[in-house]
């Protein structure tokens, strides 16, 4: 090797090197030393050992006017690249907050952009995880063109790829929202930090009303906001979350998600689900335990779990194939639908829809939430957005109703009526307009006040037994069509199954547009 050559790739080594401390191994040793990891610390964390081929190693900032205060970095503050997670090919990027704490200048998006246009292209996933100071002051306005860029290229992948963010540290300003347009977005329990306002610009913040944790911390997107998917424990659990949300997704929006061998037997029945619903109707129940019960090896990954949690989104298994699991959840408002509960699951529904995985509903629904702060709050259109999205879906929808369905809630929760492939009930079950009991009271009121003072609970009682039998029993739906079966609850992992094999195939057509006008 000639002298040139040598001090070539000496250079070549010295380069790379430097890229790797980012901004400083000092720095870096600050960030290991808070219990965070290092960009690449995480991307080793993220994807298979060895597959990572890093994209842009040498790409610098060029910024002029501050360069007394910005010193030049190779890879101007973000790791990006490919690899495969559990043998499956991903692009991924993440923030180095060692290098002007991770804040987005102008080619620090454009970096992010062409690592988005390159999985929107070979059709993989693209993973992100955050930890940056918002866009970059010393780049004026560049930041915000590059950022916008940037955003452009994350809206035309939804729906076309997955895309998952995981926020590991505090993230401002625009960049919440890049992190917030990924199908699903996980946090960090204890650097996790989502802000559109600093907490240095917030009033309530500067008034010591509430702490940074309290304005965008981990817990507050799980339970207030809704943004965060998941909380993860430590950063290592949030890339094994991410892994096993992948692994119920298919690549791209033009293929089917991964089958997972399982040795649990399609006809496996369930004579423990006879006794999960109370012979009481308003007795509350565990619709999990229904859930766990009827998926492939009692899995059932619940996303969401502390926000509306009077609805249960999540993944879960048939027959080896991902299904999308939406359900009621009795123990909380008594199942009924409220703002946040419609949100959550239309979200949900159209993210299936987006990635063919099929719906799968159980059902135990009293109505919607009455009130003044949900009339207000705009029940009606948030509700609508339910409606809508089961609607709208093509994937195969399958609807098992375990006990009530009432009113506006049953047409909502993905009946007969909205297109709905396989529609079984439980013998407990009631679909009605509304309870036998407040629909008598509002029929037969005249009736019960007529009769004798020591007669009037018999006679209600009587008018409630006979409502029921004529409008309430699940047979009266089926002689309709509006049910396909009333079925024994031990067979609903068979029947579920059985009907999920022959639609899996299932295509619709539509009339062409370009696309609907979900009431958002």
């Amino acid at each position: 090797m000639s002298k040139d050559s040598s001090d070539a790739l000496e250079d070549l080594r010295y380069k790379r090197n430097l890229a790797r401390v980012g901004g400083g191994i000092k720095r870096q040793e600050s960030i290991r030393s808070s219990g965070r990891g290092t960009a690449r610390d995480r991307i080793r964390a993220l994807v298979d050992e060895n597959s990572f081929v890093e994209l842009d190693t040498f790409l610098t900032h060029r910024t002029t006017d501050y360069n007394m205060f910005m010193h030049e970095t190779l890879g101007d503050g973000v790791v990006c690249g490919h690899g495969t997670i559990n043998g499956r090919r991903v692009y991924c990027f993440a923030q180095d907050f060692s290098v002007h704490g991770g804040s987005m200048g102008e080619m620090h998006a454009k970096k992010i952009s062409k690592v988005v246009e390159m999985a929107e292209r070979s059709k993989v996933p693209l993973i992100g995880i955050w930890d940056g100071g918002g866009q970059r002051a010393q780049d004026g306005i560049a930041a915000l063109g590059g950022t916008g860029e940037l955003l452009d290229r994350l809206v035309q992948c939804s729906g076309r790829i997955p895309l998952l963010s995981l926020v590991l540290g505090p993230v401002v300003g625009v960049s919440a929202l890049g992190a917030g347009l990924a199908d699903f977005t996980i946090l960090g329990s204890e650097h996790g930090q989502l802000f559109m306002s600093s907490p240095l610009e917030t009033p309530e913040c500067l008034n010591g009303e509430v702490d940074a944790a309290g304005l965008g911390g981990a817990e507050l997107h799980a339970s207030r906001s809704g943004v965060a998917c998941l909380v993860a424990e430590d950063e290592d659990d949030a890339c094994a979350l991410a892994a096993e949300i992948l692994s119920f997704l298919p690549d791209n929006n033009e293929s089917n998600p991964p089958i997972e061998p399982t040795g649990d037997d399609p006809g496996r029945l369930n004579p423990d689900l006879s006794k999960l619903v109370p012979d009481n109707p308003n007795k509350p129940y565990d619709m999990v335990k229904v859930i766990e019960e009827v998926v492939d090896d009692n899995i059932f990954m619940q996303l969401f779990d502390s926000y509306a949690e009077n609805i249960l989104i999540g993944f879960g298994r048939l027959d080896g194939k991902t299904v999308g699991i939406v359900a009621n959840q009795p123990k909380v408002l008594a199942g009924c639908l409220d703002i946040d509960a419609s949100i959550k699951a239309a979200r949900f529904i159209r993210t299936c829809d987006a990635f063919n995985i099929p719906l799968v509903t159980f059902e135990d629904v009293p109505g919607f939430l009455p009130g003044v702060v949900q009339e207000w709050g705009g029940i009606i259109r948030h509700g609508a957005k339910l409606l809508f999205a089961y609607a709208e879906a093509t994937v195969p929808k399958l609807t098992l109703v375990t006990r009530k369905a009432y009113g506006g809630a049953y047409l909502a929760m993905s009946c007969k009526h909205l297109q709905s492939d396989y529609n079984i009930a439980w013998p407990t079950a009631e679909l009605a307009v509304m309870g036998a009991e407040g629909a008598v009271n509002i029929i037969h009121r005249r009736e019960i006040a007529a009769a004798e003072e020591g007669d009037k609970e018999e006679t209600r009682l009587q008018l409630v037994g006979e409502y029921k039998s004529k409008f309430g029993d699940p047979y009266v739906a089926a002689r309709n069509g509006w049910l396909d079966d009333v079925i024994d609850p031990e067979e609903s992992r068979m029947r579920l199954i059985r009907a999920l094999r022959i639609l899996y195939s299932k295509r619709e057509w539509s009339p062409p547009k370009k696309h609907g006008n979900i009431p958002l």
